[in-house]
């Protein structure tokens, strides 16, 4: 852990120490899109702009624990903006930057934000077109908005005019305790509504503090950064981590130019969730898939560099009968197989955190055989994030590894794993009833997802409460979603899966009445089961799901429907006598459709 750390009591003291001990360093690195190249920034440049910043915010008065709402893509822009609420006192709420209009409304009103920072005029409308009342908001921020394009009330307002107004800098004000929230968190629950998750200085601190004595990134490690900041884990581990140790900060441009931006950025550090690994092993499948002599290649170089990671991580390890010519082979395979793949990831990533969801074994084993140092961990908003995680030298992929430093874990009920330490919430925003659901009077928090511990090593079974969690790490409350497509009468039932995919799917049963009106109305025959597969039927599905979850973040609209007309009973297994879905018997009676929806891209 760095020097002088360990007395960093807040958020803002950690980010006025980075620049005041290595001003010049390369803090972060963004896109420029009109000098179609990159540009970096140094750690006395970004405290210059946070601080032009935070007069303008400043200048809008607000009082202590004021809700600053972020709905920002990754960037300089973002950390300004979040560095400047947190040295005022106010509370920083992120935002996810592809989210609905309903659902941001939704969150605003509920936190009772004061000012929005929002990257476009349009988004800001989107929200407005809601009609959610928002008498709480006073300054609405436009990053990408032209000044005469700002409404006459002076609510919404350019960027560039917004910091002109910022004041020349008064009296000190009183900085943030540890105790002070320095973030609400919105993450979804059963309810199917976002709840609020409270996070204090002393939860981030000591979160990034107990990650430091667990991996060892150091100020010359660059991290390539491309998960949503609204996500504690990119949050805190990818954000307020790599200024803990002075570390580079790349932002990528998008999703779809990451391959690029990899090749190009060669991070040393990759924070992510399982689905970027998943697309580079399906990619890799596909192309094996047309050549025998190449996958059996693939299968050797995967097998030898096994061996030598179970060596690495116990050389008490059984060996083999052919283990003896591990070390004579390996050199080739490695420059003709696993080189090449790993320069796909920018050819020097020596920390692979992957987080959110669980990573296949199969996926693990690959990777971690051709040399990507991947380290599975475990955590929720709720924690801030990290509970455990495994170590470079201390790596079980088939565990998410030892609880941190500072954080008890232990066995509840049912199995379920139960966290308590410096890093747990405060609790839920306005929300004392669901906060007592889930944290005890003595600070154990409950996180609805069984384990077994051995060895102090953490396996997660599965989960207690029915929350789907994508292979991206977003979290989806089936039930409430179910029953809102349900209320169309086109479906009858419905099911939800999404379970470690990509995106989530539904499974409906048809009314039979009303599946004939819609069939007459696309030319289709009903009596035909083939027509319920026909691309207008699928499309016309889509659309009606899409108006009945309207409510619900992007993530949980079902992006693709399989429809059937037998429906779920008692008597076919596939309800209980109180008439509640059996998950495992569908999921099971549907597998191979399920798998088709998902096709090659469905890992």
């Amino acid at each position: 852990m760095p020097a002088g750390l360990e007395s960093v009591r807040t958020l803002p003291d950690l980010f006025a120490r980075r620049v005041a001990l290595t001003p010049q360093a390369e803090a972060y690195r963004q896109f420029d899109a009109k000098a179609g190249a990159w540009a970096g920034t140094t750690w006395k440049e970004a405290g210059e702009r946070v601080a032009r910043w935070t007069r303008a915010l400043a200048a809008l008065d607000l009082p202590h624990g004021a809700r600053v709402a972020i709905l920002l893509p990754n960037g300089l822009d973002a950390v300004c903006i979040d560095q400047a609420a947190l040295a005022l006192g106010c509370v920083p709420v992120p935002l996810h930057a592809i989210d609905n209009p309903g659902s941001i409304a939704y969150i605003l009103a509920d936190c009772d934000a004061s000012v929005l920072m929002v990257s476009a005029r349009k988004r800001w409308e989107d929200i407005v077109s809601v009609g959610t009342p928002l008498p709480a908001l006073v300054r609405v921020i436009v990053s990408g908005m032209k000044d005469e394009d700002a409404d006459a009330a002076g609510l919404v307002v350019s960027l560039e005019r917004w910091l002109e107004g910022g004041k020349e800098a008064g009296p000190a004000l009183p900085p943030p305790a540890e105790s002070d929230l320095a973030s609400i968190v919105y993450t979804s629950g059963t309810t199917g509504k976002p709840k609020g998750v409270m996070l204090t200085h002393r939860n981030v601190i000591s979160n990034i503090k107990s990650t430091l004595a667990r991996v060892s990134p150091t100020m010359d490690d660059v991290f390539l950064s491309f998960l949503p900041l609204s996500h504690t884990f990119e949050r805190t581990v990818g954000y307020y981590l790599p200024i803990a140790i002075g570390a580079c900060v790349a932002y990528s441009r998008s999703v779809p130019q990451l391959g690029e931006d990899l090749r190009t950025v060669r991070p040393t550090v990759l924070i992510s969730v399982p689905r970027i690994y998943e697309r580079i092993y399906a990619r890799v499948q596909e192309a094996l898939a047309k050549s025998r002599l190449k996958a059996a290649l693939f299968d050797w170089t995967q097998a030898v560099g096994w061996r030598r990671f179970c060596r690495e991580q116990n050389p008490a390890v059984e060996a083999g009968a052919w283990a003896w010519l591990d070390p004579v082979v390996w050199p080739a395979l490695k420059a003709a197989v696993a080189d090449p793949l790993l320069a796909q990831f920018g050819g020097r990533v020596r920390i692979a955190v992957s987080g959110g969801a669980a990573l296949s074994a199969p996926i693990a084993r690959c990777f971690l055989g051709l040399g990507l140092p991947v380290l599975q961990g475990y955590g929720m908003t709720e924690t801030s994030p990290v509970v455990a995680a495994n170590a470079p030298g201390d790596n079980d992929p088939a565990t998410v590894g030892r609880a941190l430093r500072d954080v008890e874990v232990r066995l509840g009920d049912n199995q379920e794993l139960l966290v308590r330490g410096p890093s747990v919430m405060k609790g839920y925003w306005k929300r004392p009833a669901d906060t007592a659901q889930v944290l005890s009077a003595d600070g154990w928090l409950r996180t609805g997802d069984q384990a077994a511990i051995a060895d102090g090593r953490i396996r997660i079974l599965g989960r207690i409460k029915e929350i789907i969690v994508t292979s991206t790490g977003e979290k989806v409350p089936p039930g409430d979603l179910e029953s809102a497509l349900t209320d169309d009468p086109l479906f009858e039932q419905a099911f939800v899966v999404g379970e470690n995919r990509p995106f989530i799917a539904a499974v409906v049963v048809l009314n039979r009445d009303e599946w004939r009106r819609l069939a007459a109305g696309l030319g289709v025959d009903p009596e035909d089961a083939a027509s319920l597969a026909a691309p207008a039927v699928l499309k016309a599905a889509l659309e009606r799901i899409a108006r009945r979850a309207k409510d619900f973040p992007r993530y949980a609209v079902p992006r693709k429907v399989l429809l059937t007309l037998e429906p779920w009973t008692i008597e076919n297994t596939f309800m209980t006598p109180t008439l509640k879905l059996k998950r495992n018997n569908l999921m099971g009676h549907f597998a191979a459709g399920i798998d088709a929806l998902y096709g090659s891209g469905g890992v």
